[in-house]
Formats: structure tokens, sequence, C-alpha cells
């Protein structure tokens, strides 16, 4: 009997003990590098958990990092999903940031520049050639926001997140792989993720750190070695055998860079699934493709997962466990009552501090995600890496930004080049300061036929809660239309034109949100025309010239979300401006004038004006976007002393960009209403097909009489119209066009163009 019993112990602790071993069953889960294909580990994902198959721990490189860290975050597959596929992820991906987080005080003025310089006099050229492709402050941002919450909820220990992780990073210095097992969670992604030369690489304990792809992109050993599984599950989108070709530098530099890594199974108990992943490194539009091949080969091999699965996992209690751990992370609950910045001097410490807190002893997340970005389209800070710490004695987090400025000196370039003799050559050089304020010295030059300008102008930026700049300019210009086109002589209008223009102007700005702006400009300026009143002059004639002495002051609001400053397909403007002017005009007669006077000086010549231009870009469909423009323009302005003096000055509807570059008496007048419509595809990236039309309505049109005097015409009698055909290639430095324009002329209404540059130039003092 007690023979018997000690059997029954003995059989029962050994059932115990398989028990115990079934139960404890680990799966894990490897997920590879691999660019934008990656995004199939998110279907895998999916697939596993619709099928009830646990998965106990997770690691990671590159793409793989970022999944991984998002489900041991407490993420499902199905908001991975969601989060991938949405066009605030897609942007991240591209250096972009959604357009309510731009801060549109900081954006810098459209002018002609096609390329960027950054310089400095202590080191050497080379070390200002740019590192990176795309701008990494959006993803540093969206890594520490999204992660911050799982990273003090685990207390800095991956093991301890909603399923234990791990992920790997490269030392380029040592040639080795480097493993994160704790510490800060986002800096361990992004620097998994710091693909050479397209994301700029981060220092992690004074090791700066690389993709984790380049020695180890498939990090099996990993798992195996410290996370135990008792089945591995690898989901594989990239291998060793593909081919680079010589118009893909990426693929280049990756064959270059990366060690060959082990896809092989480094156990026995193990499946390796390889979903379809043929797409570039860096198109991540592709996402529901992606997801979509990752179930679908994860699902193929479901009856073989399921031999080597003991326990399924419950979905109930999934569910209550990532609930649980969701809670406890809740990013929302962050509140910040310290920044420490590091890397730069005392001075721009405090420079950043004030942007980032307003002197608020305490702020949230979401308003620090504002604060942030709005100091960070600051062109003078360079990068502002952000970590947040926990305190457990306060409940408080700090904020610290590992901060570097940007080099002093930029040296813009670029210009355009046209089938018309209106090409022109840019130069814009800038110099930036941080002290207790923000700093900015800028000078630019237009050089060409049809336009020569030089702008200098200095901004003081000050720091306080609401923060606002002041900004002193002064602008000379030079338009000479005789020079310049063709399309000039085809119309009633003198057959000689020069426009000078010099102004100076103080400007004081302020934001009103983060993509408005208002500003209060003060001015003075001289305002001369050059011009010939008959067509049947010689080279021994002198012209008529007009001098306008005037002063004005003027209150504007714009709004600016517009990707492009040139052929825009998506975004909005609008802007209002109200303006007063003042001042004194002197005709000066020529050898052909119609009036037979000496000069005459006219004072007096006070007038109001408002302008409100509309511009916005719709998605109704794929592959096919619409713009909305109207403009409206209302000016008390009285006639100067003959009809070319008064078309002069009157303000002009140049709704396309060559129109700027005519002097076409027709589109202008004191008073107007105009609209129109834009019909744009986009079949491939980076290419429109553009047909823009638009109607002018002038309420009173300016017409010339017998005796060289302006005159009105009756309310609404003339109407007018005009359009562009294009094709346009968005190069990388500017705008490639070739198209056709419409002006409804009676001669030559229709003018061929080809461009490529941007037909943009400095304001003029009347517009």
């Amino acid at each position: 009997m007690l023979q018997l019993k000690k059997i029954h112990i003995i059989l029962g602790f050994i059932l115990t003990v398989i028990s115990l071993n079934t139960h404890a069953q680990r799966v894990g889960v490897v997920m590879s590098g691999g660019g934008a294909s990656g995004l199939a580990h998110i279907g895998v994902l999916k697939a596993l958990e619709e099928n009830h198959i646990p998965i106990n721990c997770i690691s990671g490189t590159s793409i793989g990092s970022i999944i991984g860290g998002l489900y041991a975050s407490g993420y499902s597959p199905l908001e991975i999903e969601q989060m991938v596929k949405d066009e605030t992820f897609i942007k991240l991906t591209k250096g972009e940031m959604a357009a309510k987080y731009g801060y549109f005080i900081h954006k810098r003025e459209d002018y002609a520049s096609w390329l960027m310089f950054k310089l400095s006099f202590n080191n050497p050229f080379l070390s200002n050639l740019p590192t990176n492709l795309i701008n990494s402050v959006p993803i540093d941002y969206f890594l520490m926001e999204t992660f911050a919450g799982a990273n003090s909820a685990s207390h800095y220990n991956f093991d301890s997140l909603f399923i234990p992780y791990r992920c790997v990073a490269s030392d380029i210095a040592k040639k080795k792989s480097v493993i994160f097992r704790n510490g800060d969670m986002p800096s361990a992604i992004r620097a998994s993720m710091s693909y050479p030369f397209y994301i700029r690489p981060i220092s992690i304990d004074s090791t700066l750190l690389f993709d984790g792809g380049l020695y180890n992109n498939f990090p099996s050993n990993v798992m195996y070695d410290e996370m135990y599984p008792d089945f591995m599950i690898g989901s594989s989108v990239s291998d060793n055998s593909e081919t680079p070709n010589e118009d893909n530098l990426f693929l280049q530099l990756r064959n270059m860079l990366m060690s060959e890594s082990n896809f092989k199974p480094i156990c026995d108990n193990a499946i390796i699934l390889h979903p379809w992943a043929d797409v570039s490194l860096f198109n991540f539009e592709t996402a529901q493709r992606l997801i979509d091949s990752g179930y679908v080969a994860t699902m193929r091999q479901m009856p073989e997962i399921k031999k080597h699965i003991v326990n399924y996992e419950n979905t109930y209690n999934l569910y209550q466990k990532r609930l649980a751990f969701k809670e406890k992370s809740n990013t929302s609950k962050i509140i910040y009552n310290k920044v420490n910045v590091i890397g730069v001097n005392k001075k721009t410490q405090d420079f950043v501090t004030k942007n980032i807190t307003k002197n608020q002893e305490t702020f949230n997340i979401k308003q620090l995600k504002r604060q942030y970005f709005r100091m960070m389209s600051d062109e003078k800070i360079k990068s502002s890496y952000p970590t947040s710490k926990l305190d457990t004695t306060t409940g408080k987090y700090t904020l610290t930004l590992n901060t570097k400025k940007d080099k002093h000196i930029f040296l813009d370039i670029g210009g355009n080049i046209s089938n018309r003799p209106i090409s022109n050559f840019f130069l814009g050089v800038q110099y930036n300061h941080i002290g207790k304020i923000g700093f900015t010295a800028y000078a630019n030059g237009y050089l060409g036929k049809l336009n020569s300008s030089s702008l200098t102008k200095l901004r003081f930026e000050i720091p306080t809660k609401i923060p606002f700049y002041i900004e002193p300019s002064f602008t000379i210009s030079r338009w000479d239309y005789y020079k310049s086109s063709a399309l000039f002589y085809d119309f009633e209008k003198p057959a000689y034109l020069i426009q000078e223009d010099v102004f100076g102007e103080l400007n004081v700005g302020a934001p009103v949100g983060n993509i408005s702006k208002i500003v209060l400009t003060g001015g003075i300026s001289e305002w001369r025309n050059k011009y010939y009143q008959v067509d049947n002059f010689t080279r021994l004639d002198t012209s008529d010239l007009t001098v306008f002495d005037f002063q004005y002051a003027q209150f504007s609001y714009q709004i600016n979300t517009l990707n492009r400053k040139l052929y825009a397909t998506e975004g909005t403007n609008l802007f209002i401006r109200a303006k007063f002017l003042t001042g004194l005009e002197s005709y000066y007669p020529g050898s052909t004038a119609i009036d037979s006077v000496e000069a005459i000086r006219t004072p007096g010549h006070d007038w109001f004006n408002l302008k409100l231009t509309f511009d916005k870009y719709i998605k109704p469909i794929k592959y096919f976007k619409l713009g909305v423009f109207a403009e409206g323009v209302y000016s008390s302005q009285d006639f100067f002393r003959n009809y070319n003096a008064s078309i002069l000055s009157a303000p002009a509807f140049n709704p396309i960009p060559e129109s700027q570059t005519l002097f076409i008496d027709a589109y202008r007048a004191h008073q107007y209403i105009a609209g129109g419509l834009k019909a744009i595809a986009t079949p491939y990236k980076n290419i429109d097909i553009r047909f823009e039309g638009y109607l002018y309505q002038p309420v009173l049109s300016i017409l010339k009489n017998k005796n060289g005097k302006a005159n009105y015409s009756t309310p609404f009698l003339y109407r007018h119209f005009l359009g562009m055909g294009a094709l346009v290639y968005h190069t990388p430095v500017g705008p490639l066009s070739i198209g056709v324009n419409y002006y409804d002329q009676n001669q030559n209404s229709f003018s061929f163009f080809f461009h490529f540059g941007y037909i943009l130039y400095n304001k003029k003092s009347i517009d």
C-alpha cells in the first residue's frame, strides 16, 4: 500500500511538471528589417492573433523594431494597421510634419531658390554636406510621444513591457551589433531604424548608432539567446540575394554596408515566413498591399504553425491584459515640470527653454507637441532630440532636449530658365544667431533682363509667451518690359516701359495659431515709371517719367499650408490685406509727350486698398486634385496725370506664374473680382498635368481717351479670361514645366512656354 502511494506521488509530480511546461510554452516572433516592406509584419501579427497564437516575446530590426515595439507597448495589430495607413504616418516617413503643426511665422519667404548650402567657417566644406535625405524631427517626436508612456510603465526595462522586447542597432566604429534590453525605448527604436543617408544617426551613451540591419537584419539569435522561446515564428522581408542596379543609390549602399544576415531558423523548432515584399525601400504608401501580403503568407503556413502550439491565447484575457497595460502607459497623463537642454551654450539653452515652456511651470504632452514643432520650425535649430523620464517621487516628467544649432550661414542659389527672355539668376545669403532673442540677417539678389532686384532685411525674434518679430527691410528693384516680352507689343500699350521701385519697410509680425500670422507694416517708397505714350518714337526721343513718392501702412492676415511655393497641389492659402497710401505724384513729360507741359507735381494721392485672395486644393478622387481660386480687390485710388501712369499703379490680376512677367492693361483695375478652377491629374509621383482657367471681371475698366487721359468704362462692361495648360515635373531642385498660356486678346492670345525653376520675385511696394 505504501509502495503504491509513492508511485502515485511520483506520477503526480511528473504530470505536474509536464503540465507546467505545457502551460509555460513561450512563442517568440522575430521581425526583420527591410524598409517599407516591413509593414508586412503587421499582417503577420494580425493573422497570429486571429488564430489565437500566443506571442510571448518579440524582437526586431529597423522597421521590425518599430512594428515590434508598437506591439510590445500594447498596440493591437488593428491599431498599428490604422496608424501606418494614416496620412500623418506617411508624412513622417518623408520627414514632413502635418500642416497643423507647422509654424507659419517661421516659414521662409517664397524666393526662387533651388538649392541651399549650409556653411561654417570653422569646418571644412565636406562637413557641411547633408548626412540625411529626410528631416528626422517629426520621427523623433513621434517615437517619444508614442512610446513614452510604455517606457515609464515598464520602468525602462523591456522585459516589463506588455510583452518582453528586444531590438538591435549597429555600432559602425566597432563594427558590431548593439542589443537594447532596457533604457529609453524610443531612442533604442530610433537607433535601430537609422538607415544610412536616409535619416541621421543618433548617439546613445556617446556611441553613434546606425540601422540594426547593417550587422543583424534578422535578430533570431537575440531572441534565442536572451528570451528562450520554445517556438519561434520569423517574418523576413529582406534577404541577401537582391542585386543593386546603377540607378538605385540606397540599394547600392545597402549591399555595401550590410553584413550577411542569417535568415534561416536558428533552432529546429521554428518557422520563417516570407511575405511578398517587392517594393522600394521607402515606399510606405503601399501599406495595405504589404499588410495583406504578411497576412496571406501567415495564413498559408497556419496549419504548420498550429502543429507547434500547445495552448492557444484566450481573446478576452489578451484584451484585458492589453487594456490594463495601456491604461498604465497612457501618454495623455504625462505632465512635465522640468526641461533640461543639453548640447548647447547657456544662451541657447535659455532660448530653447523659453520656446518650450512659455514660462509655464507645468505642461502636458499635447501642449509640448505644439511648442516643440513651433521651435523646430526655426531654421536656427538643427535638431533637438527629445526624451522623457519619469520622476517617481513627484509623478512628473523631465523633458531632455539634446540640441544642436544649425550652421550660421545659409547660401541659396536658384533662378529661372525660360524660352522667353525672362530667365534670371538668384542668390541669397542668410546669417543666423541665437542669443536671448533670435536674430537673422538676410540679403538676396535677382539678375535678369526682366527683373533685377535686391533685398536686405533683419529679423529680431522675441520669444515671449506670445512670440513676435520685428523686421526692417530695404528693397531695390527694376522691371524692364521692353527687353523681356514679345507679347508686350501685341497690345495697345507703350512699346517701352521701365519700372523702378525703392522702398523701406518695418514689419511687426505675430502668429495666430500655427498656420497663420498677422503682420503690421509701415513703409516709405519711391516708385519711378519711364514710358512712352506713343508708338512712333526713336532712339533720340526721351521717355515720360512719373515719380510717386509715398508712405503707407498696412495690416495683413495670412494662412498658408500649401505644399509647394509654385504649382501647389495640396493645402490652403488665404491672404487678406488692408492698406492705406498717401503720396506725391511728379510728372516729367518726355519729347513725345501728349501733354506739352512742364513738370507737374500733384499732391494728395490718398487711397485705401483692400485685397482678398483664396486658394484651396481638394482631392475628390485618387490621382486627381481640384483647386479653387478666388480674388477680390477694392481700391479708392484716383487717376494719375495720364492713362499710362494710372494703369501702371493699378492693382494687377496675375494668377498664373508667367502672367506676372507681362504687362497687360486689360488685367488691371481699381476694383475687380475674379475666380478660377484648377484641374490637376497626378498619374505619377512628382508629375502634374494641370489645366487652369480664370474669369476676371473689373468693376470699372480703365480706358484711354484721345487726350491720353484715363477714364472709367460703364460698370461691368468688359470681362476677360485667361488660362494655362501645363505638364509639370517636380524635380528635387525645382519644377520643370512646359505648356501653353491663354490671354483673351485680339492677337497672339496663345503663348508657348518652357520653364525650369521658379518664377518668383521680390515683392513690390505697390501690388
